[in-house]
């Protein structure tokens, strides 16, 4: 169960829910399971063939979430970490809309910025500019809001001259760049962030992490995913760490990392 709407911050914010005040985000018991096949059935011929055949479809089933639970305050930037697999990535798609939980909820007070995959909602036989349009109004701006800010988005992924060309002939950090730029230009309240500081190169990085840090000071609420410890130290106001599906440990960003290094250095140590 997902609940998104503007109207939600003020609910948030009386903390009807924990009695913290001032809550962004709120998730209470969540729960995310796949279903893995045991074998390969790609095609309804397949399917079809299989139920001919009085063959059963089986899978297993492997809960990525299992009872997580969380708040976020206005303005507060927060870390989520694990090991791969752990469930970060799929935390995120669920606060996106993305993904439908099993169980729980999962409410947030205002608009969503997923940086997620990014250029989702990219057409490729449409040019830059006519994307930068689409990706607006996907995201509720106006002609005029998406006008406003087309040249300043094509400045910053430094693709002016490249604006009327189709993204079918972009490269691949062309691609991610133009789709960054636009993604941030939304001006949400909510940003989910996962891993997004391998978007292009270096230089584009470097331009990307100061754009975060300045939408971090102006009071936004960033959900930020990653494995590079050091940028999350350095964010992050709090952490969430997570394996497998599980909340390990929430707390103050420090206390939570040392206690994840301490957990591999464990880890490894009994291989």
């Amino acid at each position: 169960m997902k609940l998104t709407d503007t109207k939600l911050i003020d609910e948030l914010a009386n903390g009807a829910h924990d009695g913290d005040g001032d809550k962004v985000i709120l998730v209470e018991g969540l729960s995310k399971r796949f279903r893995i096949p045991h074998e390969k059935k790609a095609t309804f011929y397949d399917h079809l063939l299989g139920i001919v055949k009085g063959g059963s479809y089986s899978y297993e089933e492997f809960w990525a979430l299992k009872d997580v639970s969380f708040s976020i305050g206005r303005g507060e930037t927060f870390g989520v970490i694990g090991p791969n697999g752990c469930g970060k990535s799929t935390l995120l798609k669920v606060l996106a809309g993305v993904l439908y939980p099993e169980s729980g909820k999962v409410r947030i007070g205002g608009k969503i910025a997923p940086f997620l995959e990014l250029g989702v909602g990219f057409h490729p036989e449409l040019t830059a500019t006519e994307n930068i349009c689409l990706y607006g109004a996907i995201m509720g701006l106006t002609r005029r809001e998406i006008e406003g800010k087309r040249e300043e988005i094509l400045e910053f992924a430094e693709l002016k001259r490249f604006e009327n060309m189709k993204l079918k002939n972009f490269s691949s950090g062309m691609y991610v760049k133009l789709a960054f730029s636009t993604a941030i230009q939304t001006n949400p309240d909510v940003l989910l962030v996962d891993e997004v500081f391998s978007v292009g190169d270096e230089a584009f990085q470097k331009k990307c992490a100061q754009k975060i840090d300045e939408i971090r000071r102006a009071g936004k609420t960033i959900v930020f995913v990653s494995h590079a410890l050091g940028t999350v130290r350095d964010l992050c106001d709090r952490c969430l760490l997570l394996d497998e599906g599980h909340v390990v440990m929430m707390g103050e960003t420090e206390d939570v990392i040392n206690d994840y290094m301490r957990i591999m250095e464990t880890a490894k140590d009994k291989k």
